[in-house]
């Protein structure tokens, strides 16, 4: 049965981030919808409620999938995001100088967020494919599908989630066994190619700029998210006492982080970082007891996505990095990411589900994740 195979510390974990995020959307949504003129204040935590809901059914369908199923659900979903994101262009809606959504029915697609988990399970795919000397070129068709994302991300362009999938494709390159030379020449790539960004594109230039001289530059967000996390304190004002929440922008997506800091304090911080570094940790662990390199590779790969971009959002409210538009996995307000991170962590339940032969004899017994 899927009860008895799934890691239940993993979904329990999951679930309570759920929770959360669905806490957290009522302390965000009356200040974001007077910002943005939303008449009903609780507009978006209404939306996050039925978000989270959604979320949950994709997590758990997908985890109770078999290995060949990822593949085929990656697979698909790899290749309708590509599709959509080279449609872009023409019919994508553009904000804040991107094109990265579409329109559907009255919601906001990102397909870049579903390629992502979509695209490290068919790089983990074709590397192990690769390793078995069958004559499969594994490696260059991985690189040849990170290059196609990559190449389609900065035409939008969201440098953000090219530096998210480059960690993730390095990571799985790495764990695939690969030599370590071929591992120094892709990373000093990527140093190379994040370094001309800044020169090719002007917004990337722009809030370097801001991170490296505050004094000489507008840094009104990153300030007020600043401002709001030092009133927080210890324990917070407490539920619904935020003040200065009101005056931080995006303060239900990027920035939920200072939400959660001014109302709750900064215990509840560092528990929430926890319970994140707890899934990222236990998932690193259970992927590496894994026998099979592709479920190994796919499942590391995974969590080190959800990891990273936990990172991200989180250094940016601590203004530790320059601002980048990165969603709070499961915390943030977005059908698109809510969506996509459940269907990120259902991949990664269902990879390190115990079946025969799936941790070999490392001694893990009926009871390995009660």
């Amino acid at each position: 049965m899927w009860w008895w195979t799934t890691d239940r510390w993993l979904l329990g974990a999951v679930v309570i981030l759920l929770a959360l995020g669905v806490l957290l959307s009522f302390a965000a949504s009356p200040a974001a919808a007077a910002r943005m003129n939303v008449g009903d204040p609780f507009h978006f935590a209404v939306r996050q409620s039925v978000f989270a809901v959604a979320a949950a059914i994709v997590l758990l369908s997908v985890s109770m999938m078999d290995v060949r199923g990822v593949r085929r659900t990656a697979f698909f979903v790899y290749l309708i995001s590509i599709v959509v994101m080279i449609a872009l262009p023409f019919i994508g809606h553009e904000a804040k100088g991107a094109t990265r959504w579409i329109h559907i029915a009255g919601f906001t697609f990102q397909p870049s967020e579903f390629m992502k988990p979509a695209l490290i399970v068919l790089v983990a795919w074709m590397f192990a494919e690769g390793q078995k000397g069958q004559g499969v070129p594994g490696v260059s068709i991985a690189f040849a599908l990170y290059g196609l994302s990559v190449g389609l991300l900065l035409i939008q362009p969201d440098v953000g989630q090219t530096v998210l999938i480059t960690v993730a494709f390095g990571a799985a390159f790495w764990m695939a066994g690969v030599p370590l030379s071929w591992v120094m020449l892709l990373g000093g790539a990527a140093v190379v190619g994040l370094s001309s960004t800044y020169y090719l594109f002007p917004h990337v230039a722009s809030r370097v700029d801001r991170f490296l001289r505050p004094e000489q530059a507008d840094t009104h967000q990153v300030d007020r998210a600043a401002e709001a996390i030092a009133a927080g304190g210890l324990f917070g004002r407490g539920p619904g006492e935020g003040v200065m929440k009101r005056h931080v922008p995006d303060l239900h997506t990027d920035f939920i982080y200072s939400v959660a800091a001014e109302e709750y304090g900064l215990v509840f911080s560092l528990l929430l970082i926890s319970l994140f570094a707890f899934i990222v940790i236990r998932g690193l662990y259970r992927a590496m007891k894994l026998t099979d390199p592709f479920e190994q590779v796919a499942a590391a790969g995974l969590f080190v996505l959800i990891g990273q971009q936990t990172f991200i959002n989180v250094a940016v409210n601590l203004h530790m990095i320059p601002t980048k538009g990165m969603t709070l996995p499961f915390i943030s307000y977005g059908g698109s990411s809510m969506l996509a991170i459940a269907l990120t962590m259902g991949m990664a339940l269902a990879l390190t589900r115990r079946r025969p032969g799936a941790y070999g004899h490392d001694g893990l017994g009926q009871n390995a994740f009660a």
